[in-house]
């Protein structure tokens, strides 16, 4: 999430697609919104990047002798987290979308 995060906010893609990059309804009004909801998640998943593999080390590195069984649970519970956590960013993001542009895509 930190890598993508970082990439999405500073180098997304140039043309509005629906194959790469944050793709919604809103994002892909226009230029604007595609170009705003690729910085505005991207800096989100930077920023939760940095909390999740902070969150992860402090799971694994008590785990660090255990059972390859426990550390593998450990492994698809964070994962798992991480994955709920990614697909619930959208939320924010289309909120700050539905904040700065009206259904259009202009801004407000």
């Amino acid at each position: 999430m930190i890598i993508v995060g970082r990439m999405t906010s500073k180098h997304y893609p140039k043309n509005i697609n629906s194959l790469i990059g944050y793709r919604t309804t809103r994002s892909m009004k226009n230029m604007d919104t595609w170009k705003f909801a690729h910085e505005y998640c991207g800096k989100l998943w930077w920023k939760i990047g940095w909390i999740m593999i902070i969150l992860s080390a402090l799971i694994y590195i008590p785990l660090y002798q255990s059972d390859n069984n426990v550390i593998g649970i450990a492994g698809v519970v964070l994962i798992t987290i991480q994955c709920i956590i990614l697909i619930v960013s959208i939320y924010p993001t289309e909120k700050a979308l539905e904040e700065h542009f009206n259904d259009d895509g202009t801004r407000k």
